[in-house]
């Protein structure tokens, strides 16, 4: 990847890296670098989880009870721990898509406002 498309990249806002988690795994258990991989992909290479970031959300949701850790093997035959969205999780992911669908929804209202019609 050039540099110039890394500058294309964006950074998560706060909060949003573990709506995305729990969204990727609504489609099965994952290791890590397969969740990071599919929200890369799903954001046509837009979005980029940095493992800094990842593992700690990981271990965030685990805390939560959003998400839930065992140990297994990946596909290249190495040891991997796997993450599976929990039933909480499941009702938090609705939760937080809600959330979202507000937030962007009223960021969009200002970013592009309704057009006033002129009073001539």
């Amino acid at each position: 990847m050039s540099t110039q498309e890394r500058k294309k990249r964006l950074e998560l806002l706060q909060g949003t890296l573990d709506l995305l988690i729990l969204r990727t795994l609504l489609l099965g258990p994952a290791h890590g670098h397969q969740v990071a991989r599919a929200i890369e992909v799903n954001s046509d290479d837009v979005l980029q989880v940095e493992q800094g970031s990842l593992y700690p959300a990981l271990h965030r949701l685990i805390k939560r009870g959003w998400i839930s850790a065992e140990k297994g093997v990946s596909e290249n035959n190495r040891r991997a721990m796997f993450y599976r969205l929990t039933p909480k999780g499941r009702r938090q992911l609705v939760a937080e898509t809600g959330k979202w669908d507000r937030f962007s929804q009223a960021i969009a209202r200002i970013l592009r406002p309704a057009r006033q019609e002129s009073k001539s």
